[in-house]
């Protein structure tokens, strides 16, 4: 897996913000860390429901 250092980092946040203006940065932020937040919660509670299964059941042929 190619490494990415801080001269890549820079080139892609100069990409981002041609393309998305800096006035639309905050709310994409914004944006992209409610998604991260449903996303954590939902596999959370996914394991959750995973170790409430009863594991000495065994499982039905369709």
């Amino acid at each position: 897996m190619p490494n990415i250092g801080t001269p890549e980092l820079l080139i892609i946040l100069l990409v981002v913000v041609l393309i998305f203006g800096s006035a639309k940065l905050p709310q994409l932020a914004r944006s992209l860390g409610k998604s991260a937040r449903i996303l954590k919660a939902e596999t959370k509670g996914l394991r959750e429901d995973d170790d409430d299964a009863p594991a000495d059941r065994p499982a039905q042929a369709a």
